[in-house]
């Protein structure tokens, strides 16, 4: 690989861009395409934009593409029941996982044995977190003073998945908090609330597997613009 290509690489990895290394099987010729710039114009463009989509490297018609993704991050808002179901299976799935709730009689080692904890206020976890287009969030704790200003830097950070808690009802009245607060709509259409896939989960344990299972979908088939998706 050409240096400047490896520096390059190595600059998306740091700023967690996706990027393809696009090989001509016949030449040995290598370019670098990050999902940040525009590729519109691009003779591959449709490739790309399936491959950053499904993270899959392969080889197509005499080229060989080598995706590379940042590792997914998974931040929890709430250290309750669900979470202590959700957070492990996040970890299986592969999902860096965080967990973040300023009631330190919840947010305790004990009860999340190995995970990165943050027992303080969303404001002061979240910037120490770094949310990104590769997080997924769930707000879980039905307080609005910890729940709304996750969501918000949520929004900001173009999170890939955003779940919250609640009936719809509940979800009803946190809609118009957050549009008095200046929440887009575009925005507030992307909270996936009631949580989770709709299978008639009852138990913590059956709706943290509705939440990832949502999360995974939500990565597996998120949006990538024919352009590229800005970062």
């Amino acid at each position: 690989m050409k240096l400047d290509i490896l520096r390059r690489l190595n600059e998306a990895r740091e700023r967690r861009l996706p990027a393809i290394l696009i090989t001509d099987v016949a030449t040995g010729a290598e370019r670098l395409v990050t999902e940040a710039e525009d590729y519109s114009s691009d003779p591959l463009e449709e490739k790309l934009v399936e491959r950053f989509r499904s993270g899959v490297s392969g080889m197509e018609d005499g080229t060989f593409f080598t995706v590379h993704l940042p590792a997914p991050r998974f931040v929890i808002v709430g250290a309750v029941h669900i979470s202590q179901a959700l957070a492990p299976m996040a970890q299986i799935a592969g999902f860096d996982v965080t967990i973040i709730d300023p009631r330190t009689a919840f947010a305790t080692a004990d009860r999340f044995p190995g995970l990165r904890l943050i027992a303080e206020w969303p404001d002061v976890a979240i910037p120490k977190v770094g949310l990104d287009p590769f997080t997924a969030i769930a707000v879980v704790t039905h307080d609005p003073k910890i729940d709304d200003p996750a969501l918000t830097a949520a929004f900001a950070a173009r999170c890939f998945y955003i779940g919250a808690l609640g009936s719809r009802k509940t979800h009803a009245r946190r809609v118009e908090r957050l549009k008095a607060a200046g929440a887009a709509d575009a925005d507030l259409a992307r909270i996936s609330a009631p949580i989770g896939l709709p299978i008639r989960a009852q138990s913590p344990a059956e709706i943290a597997v509705a939440i990832l299972a949502q999360a995974i979908e939500a990565l597996r088939s998120r949006g990538v613009a024919g352009g590229g998706a800005a970062a």
